[in-house]
């Protein structure tokens, strides 16, 4: 099984005035979305199931890649662990490939965890880890 792990793209600071849930997409990020996304429509195996965190910018990220063929998923929310994004992606049980749009830490910590490695591992803004 495919497990792609695609972090959202740059998204606006973090404030106390700003629910963390609700913090869009920079214009910087909407280029990085639309940029991975493009890379990714070339390469993603058909039937890919695309799970998505419910915060905005993990959506608009998703949204550069497809209108409407993703899932909001509630446990992918910021602060994840690594058994719900592993639940929702069905590892490794899913027939088909798996592309899950979230956050650090919880992202590293699925590929650290997924690859033995013994170190800390950070996926970078908009950046994609292919599994």
């Amino acid at each position: 099984m495919d497990l792609i792990l695609w972090r959202h793209a740059q998204a606006v600071d973090a404030h106390e005035s700003l629910d963390d849930l609700k913090r869009p997409l920079t214009v910087q990020g909407e280029g990085q979305a639309a940029e991975m996304a493009g890379w990714l429509k070339r390469h993603l195996p058909k039937n890919t199931r695309i799970v998505c965190s419910p915060a905005l910018r993990t959506r608009q990220t998703a949204l550069r890649l497809t209108k409407d063929n993703y899932h909001i998923v509630p446990q992918l929310a910021p602060g994840a662990s690594v058994a719900a994004l592993l639940q929702a992606a069905d590892w490794p049980h899913s027939e088909h490939a798996v592309l899950v749009v979230g956050h650090q830490p919880t992202l590293g910590l699925a590929a650290q965890q997924l690859l033995g490695m013994h170190m800390p591992c950070a996926i970078k803004k908009g950046a994609v880890w292919w599994l």
